[in-house]
């Protein structure tokens, strides 16, 4: 069986940390999560989204999930020549 390539999920939580000046620790604990945690979503570390946790993110950052997550689309190889 051939392997797909559906694309990713890309988590912006780092660019909304310093579009929003504040630091990983005031997150941490205006969300109640650990440092570590944030750490992990800040550098796409992440294999399993907790929804909960995507929630507090963005109530506590005052965001939509579209700022915090994006797809994207893996290569479209049918327009590359491969055959």
């Amino acid at each position: 069986m051939e392997n797909q390539d559906y694309g990713y999920v890309k988590i912006k939580l780092d660019e909304l940390i310093k579009d929003r000046n504040i630091s990983k620790n005031k997150l941490s604990h205006w969300a109640e999560m650990q440092r570590s945690q944030i750490n992990q979503y800040c550098n796409n570390d992440i294999t399993r989204l907790d929804t909960a946790v995507l929630a507090r993110i963005c109530a506590t950052l005052n965001c939509r999930i579209e700022d915090l997550l994006e797809y994207i689309p893996a290569e479209d190889k049918s327009n590359s020549g491969a055959v």
